[in-house]
């Protein structure tokens, strides 16, 4: 009989969707300005995403720090690089360096989030994606959980969840200069606000080089508007400035 797979239920493949969504737009929107060829999928588990960027013309390498995911993902997808690594220790000298690094649904399954951020920005020529659930909270802080023993969980069944806050000061202090999040987030429950209950997930985008940002302002005309702070933003007493995208 065949595994049932947790990454297949219809559940998970509608949150897939919806992140999808973004992803298309975004990637379209920068690549009228830039060109992106090569992309990472971190943390790709059976392949979903790697596929999906394969079909964007992506040439795609896609990590994974569970054997048995890589096994299925190659099986499904064979003309796509899948390899095992673990995220907290994969570097440009095992993988090599891409113009867009995805990480989606990951970060806050590791022990060590910030030093799989810095990993990321070793390997991220142009544009990170960072999708993840995030902890309620205004301050930079994480909060350590346990998890149950599943095939999308941590590999010590560990998890470390940020406060957005959190994950913005972490992508700085990584060396991006310029991160962004997004002024309206997909219409997924998980995304959003309800009278009982903050969200509990969040998008973010990082730069590792500037962006030219008035060919932002013009080109993103997309329905979830990439923005930033326009405050200063202070991190541990460093000044991290961000800039509002608007079409």
């Amino acid at each position: 009989m065949a595994k049932e797979w947790i990454f297949d239920t219809p559940a998970t493949r509608d949150f897939a969707a919806a992140r999808q969504a973004v992803i298309r737009q975004l990637v379209s929107a920068v690549r009228k300005n830039e060109p992106l060829s090569s992309a990472l999928d971190v943390g790709c588990g059976v392949g979903y995403f790697s596929a999906f960027l394969s079909e964007m013309d992506f040439r795609v390498v896609a990590v994974d720090g569970r054997q048995e995911n890589i096994d299925e993902a190659k099986l499904r997808h064979p003309a796509i690089t899948f390899l095992t690594s673990d995220a907290e220790f994969l570097s440009p000298n095992e993988v090599g360096t891409f113009d867009f690094v995805l990480c989606v649904g990951l970060l806050y399954h590791l022990e060590n989030p910030f030093r799989a951020i810095r990993n990321l920005y070793a390997l991220t020529d142009k544009v990170l994606f960072i999708e993840s659930a995030i902890a309620s909270g205004d301050t930079p802080t994480l909060q350590f959980l346990d998890e149950p023993a599943l095939e999308d969980q941590g590999l010590n069944y560990i998890s470390v969840y940020p406060t957005e806050s959190s994950l913005l000061k972490m992508l700085y202090r990584a060396g991006f200069q310029f991160v962004y999040t997004f002024a309206t987030l997909p219409a997924f429950p998980l995304f959003q606000d309800t009278k009982t209950r903050k969200r509990e997930r969040t998008l973010v985008v990082a730069a590792r080089c500037a962006q030219p940002h008035s060919c932002w302002r013009t080109k993103m005309c997309f329905r979830f508007l990439v923005r930033a702070c326009q405050r200063a933003w202070r991190a541990g007493g460093v000044v991290c400035p961000m800039v509002y995208f608007h079409a």
